[in-house]
C-alpha cells in the first residue's frame, strides 16, 4: 500500500469520526437537527460513497495482482478475506441488535402514561394560576366598590388601607385617558407606576373587569417586549362604578388596577411543567427523524468498522507479505545479475532473519564481483591509457611478431611513413611494397643484435638504435627527398612468443634545422672573413687606375681601365653576397605592430604595375580583413621575394604560348585551436603558372643555398620562412594539382584583436 493511500485512510477516519460526532449532537438538539439534517445527510452519503470507492480500489488492485499471479497475492487475498469476515460478522450482529434496541427505546420514551402525567401537571398548574387570578379579580371588584362610595379626598388613604387588607402588592387608580389619580405599593426605585394599556381599559370598560396572567412564557400571557419582560404575575383592571345618575365621559371614567406576583415556587413549578411538556411534544413530533438519524449513525459506524477491518487486512497482509516479496524480487534480481542489497525488514521473527541472511549473501557476491570488475577496469584503463599514449605520441610505434608480421601500429607510424597500416595488420613487414627499405633495415638490425647476443633470445637488453634513410612520399628515391628516421628496436613478448617493437621518429626537419644552423654559422664566418679584405682590394684597384691612367699609352690605359672596372664590379658583387650571408645569419628581431596586410600589398604592387607586370599579376584581396601583428619592413621583404620568384618562374615556363599569370590573394579563415577554441587567421597565397617545384627542391626548399637559378644564392626562401616563423605563422609550398605552377601559402595567426 502506498504512502498516499495510508494518509488518505487517516484523513478519512478523522472525517468519519467528526461526522459521527455531528450526528450525535444533532440527535440531542432537535432545532439543530431540523436546520442541518439535509446537509448532514448529503455529507454522510458523500463520505460513505468515498469510503466505498476507496475499498473498491483496494479490492480491484488486489484482484489484478491475483489475476496476474504475482507473488504474495494469494496470501494477501486470504488474509484480507479473514480479517474482513472478522470485522464484518461482529459488526453486522451489533448493528442488528443496536437497530432493534434503538427502535424499542425511542418508542418507550413516548409512553401514553408519561404524556398524560405531563398534561395533568400542566392542567393543575394552570388551575392554580386561574384560581389566584379569580381571587384577585374578586378583591378588585370589592375594592372598586369601596372606592366608588368614598369621597375623592379620602381615596388615597382608603386605597392604602384596602391594599393592606387584601394583601395586594400594587394598586393604582387611573382615568380613562391614562391619568394617574392614586398609586399605592409600587416597586422600590420605580418613579412611575406601570399603567394599563388602552386595550386593557377598553376590555375593562366593556366587561367591567380585565384579568390576565403576565410574565414568563405562558401561552396565555400577553406578549411583552424583551425590555419589559417581568416575572410571572397577576393583573386585574376593574371599572370603578359611578354613583351619579349621569353617565361620565370615557375620559372621566376611573379604573382600579391591581398587580400581584405569583408565588415563586408556584411560578417555577409551572414553568418547569410547561418546558417539559413543550420538549416532550417536540420530541414526539421528531420521533421518525430521530430514528432515522440513529440508524444513519449506526450505519456509518458499521461502514467504518467494515472499512477499518478491510484496511487493517490490507495493512497486515502487506506487512506479512513484504519480506516474502523482497526475497522473491531479490532472487529474480540475482538471477539477472543485480547483486545490490535488498531493503531489510525491521522485525525479529524468522522472516526478518531470512532477509538479513539473504542480504549478507548478496553483499558477499557483490563484493566478489566488484573486485573482479575493479581488476578488469584497471586492466582496461591501463590498456586505454597505453593506447592513448601511443596514439598521441609524435613518434611512430610498430609491434611485430616473431616472424616480423605487423601486429599493431599507431597513427604516427602511418603519418611518418605516409602509409595506411589499417589493412596491413597480419602481413609481413617485408611484403609491404612501400616499406621495403624500412623492413630491410629493421630486419638487419634485429639480426645483427641477435648475433651479438649469441642466440640469447630471452635477453631483455637486446635493443638497438640507428639512423635509417627511407624513400620519401610517392617512392621518391632521390637522396635529397628521402626521409631520415631515428629508429630504436627491442624485443617484446607477443602472443606467447618473443616479438619486436620498433619506435621511430622523422628527424628530417631536425637535420634540416642543423643544416640551417651550420649554414648560418658558415655564412657568419664567411661574411666576417671575406668582407674585411674587399674594401682594400677595391681601394687598391681604384688607386692603380688613378696613378697609372695618365702614364700609360692609350691601349695600355684601356686595359688598365677594363681590369680595374672588373675588380671593382666583382668586389661589389662579393659585397652583396656577403650582405646576404650577414642578413641570413643574423636577421634583426621583428617589431610587431598592428598592420593592414591589404594596404601593404597594394603599396608593394605599385612598384610592379608600371610595366608589363600589370597584365601578369592579378590580385584578389578579401575585404574587410582583420589587422595582423607584423613588421612592415620584414613582411615587405617577404612579398618582394615571393613576387620576384614567381616572376622568374613564369619566365621559365615551357609553353610560351600560354600567357604568364601570377595570382596574389588574401582571405580570412577560421581554425580550431585546442587551447582557445575556434579562432581567426589571415592567409596570404601566391601562385604562378611556371614549371613548379621539382621533388628534389620541394623536400629541401627552405634550406640555404638550394636553388635552381644560375645566379641565385638560395637564401630567399630560407629568409622568408625565418621571417614568417618569427611572426608566429606558417608557410607551405605546393605544386598546383590542376595545371603547372607552384603555390605558396602563408598563414598569419597573430591578429591585432587578440
Amino acid at each position: 500500500m502506498t504512502r498516499a493511500l495510508r494518509y488518505l485512510l487517516v484523513v478519512g477516519g478523522a472525517v468519519v469520526c467528526i461526522l459521527l460526532f455531528l450526528l450525535a449532537s444533532a440527535s440531542e438538539n432537535s432545532a439543530f437537527f431540523d436546520r442541518h439534517y439535509p446537509w448532514l445527510l448529503g455529507l454522510n452519503a458523500l463520505i460513505a460513497a468515498a469510503l466505498l470507492g476507496l475499498v473498491t480500489l483496494l479490492l480491484t488492485r488486489l484482484y489484478r495482482r491475483y489475476r496476474a499471479r504475482r507473488f504474495g497475492s494469494r496470501l494477501m487475498a486470504r488474509l484480507v478475506m479473514m480479517f474482513a469476515l472478522i470485522g464484518i460478522v461482529p459488526g453486522l450482529l451489533i448493528y442488528v441488535v443496536s437497530v432493534q434496541f434503538v427502535s424499542r427505546s425511542i418508542e418507550s420514551w413516548f409512553d401514553v402514561r408519561v404524556e398524560s402525567a405531563l398534561e395533568s401537571g400542566l392542567t393543575l398548574g394552570r388551575t392554580a394560576l386561574e384560581s389566584a387570578l379569580s381571587d384577585l379579580s374578586a378583591k378588585g371588584r370589592s375594592m372598586a366598590a369601596g372606592l366608588a362610595e368614598a369621597p375623592e379626598g379620602s381615596q388615597v388613604s382608603l386605597l392604602a388601607r384596602l391594599r393592606e387588607q387584601n394583601q395586594v402588592q400594587e394598586a393604582l387608580v387611573v382615568t380613562g385617558n391614562g391619568r394617574v389619580i392614586v398609586s399605592e405599593g409600587g416597586a422600590l426605585g420605580v418613579l412611575l407606576p406601570e399603567l394599563p394599556t388602552s386595550s386593557m381599559l377598553n376590555q375593562a370598560r366593556q366587561h367591567r373587569a380585565y384579568a390576565a396572567l403576565e410574565g414568563g412564557t405562558e401561552a396565555g400571557a400577553p406578549a411583552l417586549p424583551p425590555q419589559e419582560s417581568v416575572p410571572l404575575r397577576l393583573r386585574v383592571v376593574v371599572l370603578i362604578p359611578t354613583l351619579s345618575n349621569s353617565l361620565p365621559l370615557p375620559g372621566e371614567q376611573r379604573f382600579l388596577q391591581l398587580l400581584h406576583p405569583v408565588p415563586a415556587q408556584l411560578a417555577t413549578d409551572a414553568e418547569a411543567l410547561r418546558a417539559a411538556y413543550s420538549e416532550y411534544q417536540e420530541r414526539s413530533l421528531a420521533r421518525s427523524g430521530l430514528r432515522k438519524i440513529y440508524l444513519v449513525t449506526l450505519t456509518l459506524t458499521l461502514l467504518l468498522a467494515i472499512f477499518g477491518a478491510v484496511t487493517s487486512a490490507f495493512l497486515i497482509a502487506s506487512d506479512l507479505a513484504k519480506p516474502l516479496l523482497l526475497l522473491a524480487q531479490g532472487t529474480k534480481a540475482v538471477a539477472e545479475g543485480n547483486l545490490s542489497p535488498r531493503p531489510i525488514v525491521a522485525s525479529n521473527d524468522e522472516l526478518g532473519t531470512l532477509t538479513q541472511s539473504f542480504n549478507a549473501m548478496t553483499r558477499q557476491l557483490s563484493d566478489a564481483r566488484a573486485a573482479v570488475e575493479k581488476n578488469r577496469a584497471e586492466l582496461e584503463n591501463a590498456k586505454v591509457y597505453l593506447e592513448s599514449v601511443l596514439a598521441n605520441m609524435s613518434a611512430g610505434v610498430m609491434v611485430l611478431d616473431h616472424q616480423f608480421r605487423i601486429e599493431t601500429c599507431n597513427q604516427s607510424a602511418g603519418r611518418i611513413l605516409h602509409h595506411d597500416f589499417a589493412q596491413e595488420v597480419g602481413r609481413s613487414l617485408s611484403s609491404v611494397e612501400a616499406l621495403g627499405a624500412f623492413a630491410q633495415a629493421v630486419t638487419r638490425s634485429f639480426a645483427e643484435k641477435s648475433a651479438q647476443l649469441a642466440g640469447d633470445l630471452a635477453s631483455a637488453g637486446g635493443h638497438w638504435q640507428q639512423q635509417i634513410e627511407v624513400p620519401g612520399p610517392g617512392g621518391n628515391t632521390d637522396p635529397d627527398g628521402a626521409l631520415t628516421l631515428l629508429a630504436r628496436g627491442s624485443r617484446l613478448p607477443v602472443g606467447g612468443n618473443l616479438g619486436y617493437v620498433v619506435v621511430f621518429d622523422d628527424i628530417s626537419d631536425v637535420i634540416s634545422a642543423q643544416r640551417s644552423a651550420a649554414w648560418g654559422e658558415v655564412a657568419r664566418r664567411l661574411a666576417h672573413e671575406i668582407k674585411n679584405p674587399l674594401t682594400p682590394i677595391q681601394l687598391s684597384a681604384e688607386r692603380l687606375q688613378m696613378k697609372l691612367e695618365d702614364k700609360l699609352s692609350g691601349a695600355e690605359a684601356a686595359i688598365l681601365q677594363k681590369s680595374t672596372t672588373t675588380i671593382v664590379n666583382q668586389v661589389a658583387a662579393m659585397k652583396r653576397m656577403v650582405d646576404d650571408f650577414r642578413d641570413y645569419a643574423k636577421t634583426p628581431p621583428a617589431v610587431l605592430e598592428p598592420l593592414d596586410i591589404n594596404a601593404l600589398i597594394e603599396e608593394i604592387l605599385g612598384l610592379y604595375m608600371a610595366g608589363d607586370e600589370r597584365d601578369i599579376i592579378h590580385t584578389n584581396l578579401a575585404k574587410p580583413l582583420p589587422k595582423i601583428m607584423g613588421d612592415a619592413t620584414q613582411l615587405r621583404q617577404v612579398v618582394h621575394n615571393l613576387l620576384q620568384n614567381a616572376q622568374d618562374a613564369v619566365q621559365e615556363r615551357a609553353d610560351k604560348s600560354v600567357p604568364a599569370h601570377i595570382d596574389l590573394c588574401t582571405e580570412q579563415i577560421h581554425y580550431d585551436d585546442a587551447g582557445s577554441g575556434r579562432r581567426t587567421a589571415v592567409r596570404l597565397s601566391i601562385s604562378d603558372n611556371g614549371p613548379g617545384f621539382s621533388q628534389k627542391i620541394m623536400a629541401r626548399a627552405f634550406e640555404p643555398y638550394i636553388t635552381t637559378k644560375p645566379r641565385g644564392t638560395g637564401l630567399g626562401l630560407p629568409m622568408v620562412k625565418k621571417i614568417v616563423e618569427e611572426h608566429g605563422g606558417r608557410i607551405d609550398l605546393h605544386n598546383r594539382p590542376d595545371t603547372n605552377g607552384a603555390r605558396i601559402f602563408i598563414l598569419l595567426l597573430k591578429l591585432a584583436s587578440d
